[in-house]
């Protein structure tokens, strides 16, 4: 199975790669939610402390630049993460490109910290922008899929070096993967983090090419990805 990792940004790094069956990507949040990161008075990032990222924040030009990069070069699904902001953008992106898309999709954090303002709730979803294009061209598989899905805090990706990184559930993200993907699709994540994407594609048995601009966190990924696709990477960590 072919996974690789390059690092740079993806505009430059991934400009080679032809066509893909899907998009799989989580992009940085928008300003608001990177503000809010910063004034947390407990000085936690939205990654895990042993490995903090810091992007910035991502821009509707932004959105609108990955959805007309990939749209021409994407045969099936396109599922982007973002906040309730940043959302937006890419729903506008990937219509104004020429795809259909649904509705956003919630990836709920139960288990998501408190607002320790005390003012307000909590903030316990992202949300996830799904596109097809409107040829429909996947019609071998539209069977219905989740409304939602469900993120376990505490599941994090390690290979027993104390290497932790990346937020997302590697075992929901796999369900995602099943969901939009067919066994042998290639995926491609622009913004790959820790790397969570791409093990979990391989662990489903697609193959997966990203980009990650970060050195630090692109050097702990490799590191992760050098552990191995064994279905007990994950399902041992808790």
């Amino acid at each position: 199975m072919v996974t690789e990792l390059r690092l740079g940004r993806w505009q430059d790094v991934l400009a080679d790669v032809g066509e893909v069956d899907a998009v799989i990507t989580d992009p940085p949040f928008s300003e608001r939610t990177a503000k809010g990161f910063k004034s947390n008075p407990h000085g936690r990032t939205p990654l895990d402390d042993q490995a903090p990222i810091s992007y910035g924040f991502i821009t509707r030009d932004d959105a609108f630049d990955l959805a007309e990069a990939w749209a021409s070069r994407t045969r099936r699904w396109v599922v982007v993460f973002g906040d309730h902001v940043s959302a937006r953008w890419h729903e506008e992106a990937w219509s104004a490109a020429g795809w259909y898309t649904f509705p956003p999709v919630p990836w709920i954090k139960p288990a998501a910290p408190p607002r320790f303002l005390g003012d307000g709730p909590s903030s316990q979803a992202e949300w996830i922008t799904v596109a097809r294009p409107r040829t429909n061209i996947y019609r071998e598989r539209l069977g219905s899929r989740p409304g939602y899905y469900i993120a376990k805090r505490g599941i994090r990706g390690t290979c027993g070096d104390g290497i932790v990184t990346g937020t997302k559930d590697p075992l929901a993200m796999r369900a995602l993967i099943r969901d939009y993907t067919e066994p042998g699709d290639c995926i491609v994540d622009p913004f790959a983090g820790g790397a969570t994407t791409l093990l979990a594609a391989a662990m489903e048995g697609r193959r997966a090419i990203g980009a990650e601009q970060d050195p630090d966190t692109f050097a702990k990924a490799q590191r992760r990805l050098a552990c191995g696709y064994t279905p007990d990477l994950f399902g041992a960590v808790s």
